[in-house]
């Protein structure tokens, strides 16, 4: 069974909102097998919207659209589903009762507009808003289904989950699973390089490889009869990649990096400080996001100038002076004078040159130096990043939390 999202509305197509509707949807009929080929936004305007109709229904056989169910007159969406499958409007008595208990709740009038709201196509089935004053509505004709339902999400979904949802089931064709590898590290070419067997081969499951800022997530995704069974065809299938990826691979799901690595800190009783330059408070702020990032993170500084290297962290102005502000060197004294002075079992600092200025020949913009010191051991990486000054400091970030969560990972392996 195909289905098709209308999304409706100039505002989505100025660009002033983003559609986050679409998403949503298209991701719960993929939870139940349903096929999403096409997606089509078109403004407020009916003719335009009547043909959206006609062009989806030539392959597709469910319409859902978002928008124009408001109280306005460029609020056409109902109306012209009914003109298209030459049905008339009918007041329906119990929207209208819930319509106007909605605005008695906020001590205001119902508005003339929003009597309209109460108007659908004979015979449609309603589905009731209760966060709103726009109900939906779905329109049964000739073996073609049309879903209308509110633009807000905040409407929508509860629509979606409490009356849609129980209304496709009789559509279902199995169910579609997946679930989301998160690799770190590595960039997409060389993910989809090393695991180009899986991916010439796939058939049920897919994996599909997606670029992120930083890292590469992993979709594996497989249709069976129920969940258990979608399941079940994803084991061999991540088992496989986990082997090929190995320690690339940091978690699934929602997961962040920053949530893997201060489990592992709490796990094993580890503290942390942070001595930043030019990511100026980035890891420290990623890290303290991370509920319970109280029984390991100590402390953040954000170390931008030359005199609050010396100041706080303890840099030999020689170094500074002989090597620069960005060097190993300067990198290396960082991270073990963060450590002593929070008094940590591990001090991580950056050192670049984000950009767009301050780059060289021998130190071009991109240029970045990460410190790590894990009880009394310091090492530190070089790095080469391409992008503007805001992608330089996020990668810098990631990769200096994977360098901490891979050292923690080769210390327990080394115990």
């Amino acid at each position: 069974m195909n289905v098709e999202i209308i999304s409706v509305g100039t505002e989505l197509l100025l660009g002033n909102i983003l559609n986050t509707d679409a998403q949503y949807i298209s991701r719960r009929l993929s939870d139940i097998g349903l096929t999403v080929y096409f997606q089509t936004v078109v403004g407020d305007n009916k003719e335009r919207l009547k043909k959206a109709f006609k062009t989806a229904y030539e392959r597709a056989d469910i319409i859902i659209t978002s928008g124009g169910l408001g109280p306005t007159n460029d609020d056409l969406t109902k109306e012209t589903g009914a003109e298209y499958f030459n049905k008339k409007l009918v007041l329906d008595e119990k929207s209208l009762d819930a319509i106007k208990e909605y605005f008695k709740s906020l001590n205001r009038k119902i508005g003339e507009g929003n009597k309209k709201q109460a108007y659908f196509p004979e015979d449609a089935i309603i589905i009731p808003n209760g966060n709103g004053t726009a109900p939906g509505c779905i329109i049964e004709d000739g073996g073609k289904v049309l879903i209308n339902l509110p633009g807000p999400p905040s409407e929508l979904i509860p629509m979606f989950e409490n009356g849609v949802m129980p209304y496709l089931t009789k559509y279902q064709d199995g169910v579609i699973f997946s679930k989301v590898l998160r690799v770190c590290g590595i960039g997409e070419s060389f993910v989809a390089e090393k695991i180009k067997d899986i991916l010439d081969k796939q058939t049920n499951p897919t994996v599909a490889p997606y670029a992120k800022e930083g890292e590469v997530t992993l979709r594996i995704t497989a249709k069976g009869k129920d969940e258990e069974e979608a399941k079940r065809l994803i084991v061999p299938v991540e088992k496989e990649i986990r082997n090929i990826l190995g320690d690339y691979v940091y978690g699934v799901g929602e997961t962040t990096i920053e949530e893997v690595v201060s489990n592992m800190l709490i796990d094993k009783k580890l503290t942390l400080s942070v001595a930043e330059s030019c990511t100026g408070g980035m890891i420290a702020s990623r890290f303290i996001n991370v509920s319970g990032a109280s029984n390991f993170f100590i402390e953040g500084d954000v170390t931008y100038s030359n005199e609050a290297k010396v100041r706080r962290l303890g840099v030999k102005e020689e170094t500074l002076k002989k090597f620069g502000a960005v060097s190993d060197k300067t990198a290396y004294e960082m991270a073990e004078g963060i450590a002593r002075a929070a008094h940590t079992d591990i001090g991580l600092s950056t050192t670049g040159i984000a950009g767009p200025e301050g780059g060289t020949i021998e130190k071009p913009v991109g240029l970045v130096y990460i410190g790590l010191y894990f009880k009394g051991e310091i090492t530190v990486k070089e790095l080469h990043l391409k992008g503007n000054r805001q992608r330089v400091r996020n990668e810098a970030t990631i990769e200096a939390i994977d360098m901490l969560r891979r050292k923690l990972i080769n210390a327990a392996a080394i115990k």
